[in-house]
């Protein structure tokens, strides 16, 4: 048995990740997560500045902005209509560009923004009128029905060169990090594809005599194209696909499931062979065990993906109270994913269910555990490595109890700034100190923040790097001392107590050490993350006050697989320390 600590907001977790990708998919279509339809402009802005708060408090450091849903646009097109889903009619001006906003208010926080297309589906059955420049309108012999969907035709070049048209616009427009799709090439059933595309495989069939293999490499000749003309245009911006999580039907041995490659026609493996992809995110939206075993999946992506990325998307959405899926089911995924090599984090679908009280509780599990402390984005050895300049003339000012950081730009502003905070009596080395997670305090794509240091008497130090769009970090900045060092209240004397478990990851046994300012009635126990009381360790016993300690060994306690709190209560207060049981 092994217990493995996970720490409260207040406790230090070992060795935590300094580069992990933690994403979320913001859904445009049908409003899933974002606009609210006919909402306005103010409205809509000040929703999608709190979604981005709600992400960027749950420790997300990428979000997957959805800005084609169905052959439409959240920003100014010169090819499409102006999405319905944001006035209620689809070509209408919603006065402001929500592209632009996003990726404005995304960078301030620190995050980076990969623009989300759907490259075929054209109509998804949803009642709107499409406007005059819709390709159903402008271009309908590019399309075909299946079902009570429309689809841009993959076999057809003009279709293949529209598209990559349609996603260079934006890239060349706006300043995004990444390019991204999603799963729908060939459609699902039940709205699979027969013989729409049988007069194309005649008149383009490029000499091929298999239609499912010509179906394969058209959609392989797309994802060339983008990867081309992205590397030409900005080699910087990142290119990734999230195909369904099985490849083929019986791969890995025991995988029951949807056959990607025969149903949908998508070759994950081969835009790997082709490294026309800088990361996939296979949609492994199962638990563990079962016909689709987690376990099993994520293991055989992570031995395919040879020296691309692996952020595996996770199905936070089923999470939810009414599915079958336990709280603690993504976040010991997410555990999975940082202790197998080849994988470098995590994507969630949606965003929504980021939000506070969402996914019964995940982003405050994640929070006070796995993303306690922020992390990079994970960097491609296959991009440009060159370092930003340092930020220049690092302030800190006292603002109230919090510091207040300002420093100015190098003469080339990075894409955001990493900031650092060090308890040391004398002043750290800056670089060293740069190399622990536990001393990064914030991402952020402004030259001014707050932070609010610890509770002890402790001094701190502060200094920020430039981060390039590759996560390369810059040397320091100057290093300041937090002019807030008096009059800080610890928690032992503001509450009268505290309590510490350690070492973080021990095998068997685990020390337990509590403080007391007064004497009084403590109770120390171990409950689940939903307040479930689970095992008593001291039950209304008398202390007195000063330092007490005691040992727990893991055999003793019949507690499952999770992530557990222990919590001291002496009369009226109460501290708590949280930590993760793995067997």
């Amino acid at each position: 048995m092994l217990f493995a600590i996970l720490p409260s907001t207040q406790a230090q977790f070992t060795e935590p990740p300094k580069h992990e990708f933690r994403a979320a998919w913001i859904a445009t279509v049908y409003g899933l997560d974002w606009p609210r339809q006919g909402a306005g402009e103010s409205q809509q802005k000040r929703d999608l500045r709190q979604l981005l708060d709600h992400l960027q408090n749950a420790g997300v450091n990428a979000v997957m902005f959805q800005v084609r849903s169905i052959g439409d646009a959240m920003y100014e097109s010169n090819y499409e209509p102006w999405s319905h889903y944001l006035t209620g009619r689809q070509g209408e001006d919603p006065g402001y560009d929500p592209l632009a906003f996003a990726i404005e208010e995304s960078r301030s926080r620190g995050m980076e923004l990969h623009a989300w297309f759907n490259p075929y589906r054209v109509d998804n059955g949803s009642s709107f009128t499409p406007a005059d420049n819709h390709a159903t309108v402008t271009h309908p012999e590019w399309t075909y029905e299946a079902g009570r969907l429309t689809l841009l035709d993959p076999g057809k070049e003009e279709v293949r060169n529209y598209v990559v048209s349609i996603i260079m616009d934006v890239a060349r427009r706006y300043k995004i990090d990444g390019v991204h799709f999603d799963d729908y090439f060939y459609p699902y059933p039940p709205n699979q594809i027969t013989t729409q595309d049988s007069q194309t495989f005649q008149t383009e069939s490029r000499g091929f005599t298999s239609l499912f293999d010509w179906r394969r490499d058209n959609v392989n000749l797309l994802i060339a194209q983008v990867a081309d003309s992205l590397r030409l245009f900005d080699p910087s911006i990142k290119f990734g696909i999230s195909p369904f999580g099985i490849w083929k039907n019986n791969v890995p041995s025991g995988i029951r499931g949807l056959d990607a490659y025969s149903v949908i026609y998508a070759d994950a493996t081969a835009w790997i062979r082709q490294k026309t992809i800088d990361y996939l995110a296979p949609q492994l939206y199962w638990p563990f065990g079962g016909a689709q075993a987690y376990e099993k999946l994520a293991p055989w992506w992570a031995d395919q993906i040879d020296d691309r990325h692996l952020y595996p998307g996770h199905a936070l959405y089923r999470t939810e109270a009414s599915s079958p899926i336990g709280p603690m089911e993504i976040p010991n995924q997410v555990a999975f994913n940082r202790d197998y090599f080849g994988i470098q984090g995590s994507i969630f679908f949606r965003a929504r269910h980021l939000s506070p009280g969402r996914g019964r509780d995940f982003a405050r599990i994640m929070r006070a555990g796995l993303y306690q402390y922020p992390a990079l984005t994970p960097s491609m050895d296959w991009k440009d490595q060159f370092a930003p300049a340092a930020p220049l003339n690092l302030v800190a000012s006292q603002d109230g109890g919090t510091v207040r950081l300002t420093w100015d730009p190098p003469s080339e502003a990075p894409a955001r700034y990493t900031v650092y905070r060090v308890k040391s009596e004398l002043e750290p080395d800056a670089t060293t100190a740069a190399r622990d997670a536990r001393n990064l305090v914030a991402l952020t794509g402004r030259t001014v923040i707050t932070d609010t240091p610890s509770a002890d008497t402790e001094k701190h130090w502060y200094f920020v790097q430039s981060v390039s769009s590759n996560s390369i970090e810059s040397g320091p900045s100057n290093v300041v001392i937090s002019p807030v060092q008096t009059g800080l209240i610890s928690e032992l004397t503001r509450l009268g107590l505290s309590v510490v478990i350690y070492p973080t990851v021990f095998s068997e046994q685990a020390q337990i050490e509590y403080t007391l300012e007064e004497p009084g009635t403590v109770t120390l126990q171990i409950v689940d993350v939903i307040g479930r009381r689970s095992v008593t360790l001291i039950e209304g016993e008398y202390k007195q006050s000063g330092q007490h300690a005691l040992t727990i060994n893991a055999s003793e306690y019949p507690l499952a697989n999770g992530l557990y709190l222990l919590v001291l209560r002496k009369d009226y207060q109460r501290v708590t320390r949280a930590f993760r049981l793995v067997r």
